[in-house]
């Protein structure tokens, strides 16, 4: 894999971990809810469940894809529709004000990992960069390349998001500033169907 394409890679990875997304989304509520050291295994899951999912998919479940391109477009769909769903819960969602105890708890390594073979916006990310950012023939090195790539930026950017979490509790104090909070984050969602349309 030449540095120009792992430079593209690094930056795809970027865009699309940072963006809004599901997991991004649970972290921020986690963040906001239980403090960063509690979500520490939810962002390693998520990190690390990622990359584990992604050398899957390029080793063995990419040639399901290749076979059957329809189940990209059916992933696709659901994907869209999954996210516009998210975004109109989240658009809609009753401000809750952070001054409560949070109850339950956050996610746990395992439970966070198992999420992102269901999380759509997870599945095309790692279809694409496998498809898009890997050379044709797609040798193992090249895989692990890219999937240590993608680990080594989407750690701090899915725990910024936690971060960003934490920090909002001193800010979102009354319901007027939650709720334009969440009508923020539902934009920003649909906003990040935009790769996803174009793909």
């Amino acid at each position: 894999m030449t540095s120009d394409l792992i430079f593209a890679l690094a930056l795809f990875a970027f865009v699309s971990s940072i963006t809004p997304g599901p997991n991004n989304l649970m972290l921020m509520a986690s963040g906001a809810n239980f403090g960063i050291r509690r979500t520490i295994p939810h962002m390693l899951g998520v990190a690390l469940g990622f990359v584990i999912m992604a050398l899957a998919i390029g080793v063995g479940l990419i040639r399901v894809f290749d076979a059957y391109p329809v189940i990209y477009d059916i992933l696709k769909v659901i994907s869209i529709v999954y996210l516009l769903y998210l975004a109109w819960k989240i658009g809609t969602a009753v401000p809750i004000l952070p001054n409560a105890q949070a109850t339950g708890t956050p996610l746990t390594f395992l439970q966070a990992a198992g999420f992102q073979w269901v999380n759509p916006k997870a599945l095309s990310m790692a279809l694409t960069a496998i498809t898009v950012y890997t050379p044709p023939g797609r040798d193992l090195g090249d895989l692990l390349i890219m999937a240590t790539v993608f680990g080594l930026v989407n750690l701090p950017s899915v725990g910024s998001w936690a971060w960003l979490g934490l920090q909002m509790r001193r800010f979102l104090t009354n319901p007027a500033r939650l709720r334009a909070f969440n009508i923020t984050a539902a934009g920003l969602l649909v906003a990040s169907l935009y790769p996803i349309l174009m793909a």
